[in-house]
């Protein structure tokens, strides 16, 4: 935030800022005000310190160069340009080439060493972290290196170093360590180790590198081996892969890919980078999974399924489970038709041709590229209404909406016709009509209930009942008609079935 944000009065500023050759070092302060302010006061307390340096110290201006609040908001301090190497007034002896920058708040440790005092925010060291490695990277100084600065303070005048001695300090130092002060407090000082490291994180040039070889998924990356790790090279970088922490490969100088191989399981794999400034730096970890397992499909099973029965295809459903390790990315039948489902889709409304035998097959691949398949085979047949036993009386009709031209017909209770057939799953064809009644269905000579053919409009050549059993074998279906009251004919076409 700039001055004008804290409400700095630059009627107080009596002379024109001065500036430094460079910058070589943060000194990092508090400002050993209250704690209990919230961040929206934080302007206030600004004013305050900048009345007292100027006012009571008879400063020109604000001593310090930044202020970090407990919310991590940074602001301007002494005016003359935040990119420029403004000379301020923090660390007496050592205002020369550093910046200082003042967290608000007090971080002294309390005189009971039970209770060590306030602690600073995480969001004002990052925030100290922020100001302290963009103001050092503006004069490419790193921010957990070490630099030498010479003691201005004339002998006598309560300098911590004779006038002129050179001292060697952390490029991010505290207060203390260029003058004889607790500040910044015992809590902010031991911190200051994270705050260099987080100053350096975020000077180092960020490291990105894609994966190919893999197929991304649900944030992780499947192969079934092998994954590469693509880059574009820095000048006089090197790099390295690691996979789960240990070095797996070197590429050579240059190098703008490296490939690694992987056991079958679940790894983190990284690019590392040491550049020729001696700094270093490392991509995302990336999530990648080998795995060489084939997906596998169960449970496959073909039925019929009720609706319109055609001359050249009667309706089945084809349903199953497809399970995977890992991630299925494709579900496809590829016989008798081709389709292409959801990974999740578990069953088919399909067509069968009648007389012939036909495969179902269905093939499953994985994120990895592994590949499964599952075939069944089945003969689809059907009986007509010519070759059911009947007894009672029946009608035949001959109408090209019946299944071969031909269907039959009853409005006799008690009439029945039977079919028997060898198969696994069985269905009847009825005609449907809002004057058609209802029938009795036994199968293998056990009644299991009754079955109405009416509907609101006529339809003929419907599959109205359907039976599956969990192998082929012979049976035998009977209906029976109930007689239904002021309805009592109904219209038949056959039988079908798959074995």
């Amino acid at each position: 935030m700039a001055r004008a944000g804290w409400g700095a009065d630059e009627s107080l500023v009596k002379e024109a800022p001065e500036y430094d050759a460079s910058v070589k070092a943060a000194f990092v302060h508090h400002t050993d005000t209250g704690n209990g302010y919230s961040c929206t006061e934080s302007p206030s307390v600004i004013r305050s310190v900048f009345l007292y340096h100027v006012q009571s110290q008879g400063w020109n201006d604000i001593g310090y160069n930044f202020l970090v609040d407990k919310c991590g908001t940074i602001f301007e301090g002494r005016a003359g340009g935040a990119d420029r190497p403004v000379h301020g007034a923090h660390t007496y002896g050592f205002n020369t080439d550093t910046t200082g920058i003042a967290v608000l708040g007090t971080y002294t440790a309390a005189n009971d060493p039970t209770t060590p005092g306030v602690a600073p925010t995480k969001a004002a060291l990052d925030g100290t972290a922020k100001i302290a490695a963009w103001k050092l990277g503006l004069t490419g100084v790193d921010p957990t290196a070490k630099t030498t600065l010479t003691s201005a303070a004339p002998d006598g005048t309560g300098g911590k170093y004779p006038y002129g001695q050179k001292v060697e300090f952390n490029t991010i130092s505290g207060h203390r360590d260029g003058f004889a002060t607790a500040c910044p407090g015992a809590q902010l000082y031991s911190a200051l180790p994270a705050v260099r490291t987080a100053a350096k994180q975020i000077t180092v040039p960020a490291l990105s590198a894609t994966v190919t070889g893999a197929t991304a998924a649900g944030g992780r990356y499947y192969t079934k081996s092998t994954a590469t790790l693509n880059w574009t090279p820095a000048d006089g970088a090197t790099y390295t892969v690691s996979v789960d922490g240990a070095t797996a490969a070197t590429p050579a100088a240059g190098a703008a890919s490296a490939t690694v191989t992987l056991a079958p399981g679940t790894h983190s794999v990284q690019l590392n980078a040491a550049f020729s400034d001696g700094t270093t730096s490392a991509s995302p970890v990336f999530t990648i999974v080998a795995d060489t397992t084939r997906p596998v499909i169960s449970s496959q099973a073909l039925s019929l399924r009720k609706g319109t029965v055609n001359s050249g295809a009667w309706p089945v459903s084809l349903t199953w489970k497809a399970s995977d390790n890992g991630v299925l990315s494709s579900l496809k039948a590829t016989s008798p038709a081709a389709k292409a489902f959801s990974t999740t889709t578990t069953q088919w409304s399909a067509v069968s041709k009648p007389g012939t035998t036909q495969t179902w097959t269905l093939a499953a691949t994985d994120a990895a590229g592994n590949a499964g398949t599952s075939s069944l085979s089945r003969y689809t047949g059907g009986q007509t209404e010519g070759a059911a036993r009947r007894t009672g009386t029946w009608g035949v009709s001959t109408t090209s909406s019946y299944l071969g031209g031909r269907g039959m017909y009853s409005k006799y209770r008690g009439a029945s016709a039977s079919w028997t057939f060898t198969g696994r799953t069985a269905g009847l064809i009825f005609k449907r009509a809002s004057y058609l009644g209802a029938v009795y269905v036994y199968v293998d000579g056990v009644k299991i209930g009754t079955l109405d053919t009416r509907a609101s409009s006529t339809a003929y050549r419907q599959l109205l009942w359907t039976r599956t059993w969990s192998g082929s074998g012979t049976h035998t279906i009977k209906i029976v008609v109930a007689g239904t009251s002021g309805r009592p004919m109904v219209g038949i076409d056959g039988l079908v079935y798959l074995r």
